[in-house]
């Protein structure tokens, strides 16, 4: 499968700039689900910034409808 990376980057809004797993999805996913947390563009923009990408963070977005 072809990675369509610089098709990826058009929707990133992961904000962390020295990432080398931008727009390389498959990488990103695997990275934080080790880490208990979700990609950045599961998030909305501001909460992405804050860098909190734990699933406990996500399920209170969810529940305040943020997301």
């Amino acid at each position: 499968m072809e990675c369509k990376k610089e098709q990826n980057l058009e929707s990133c809004n992961c904000s962390y700039e020295p990432c080398s797993r931008k727009g390389i999805c498959c990488e990103c996913i695997s990275y934080h689900l080790k880490s208990r947390q979700l990609p950045g563009c599961c998030f909305p923009d501001d909460a992405e910034r804050t860098y909190d990408r734990s699933f406990e963070h996500f399920a209170k977005l969810v529940m305040e409808k943020k997301v």
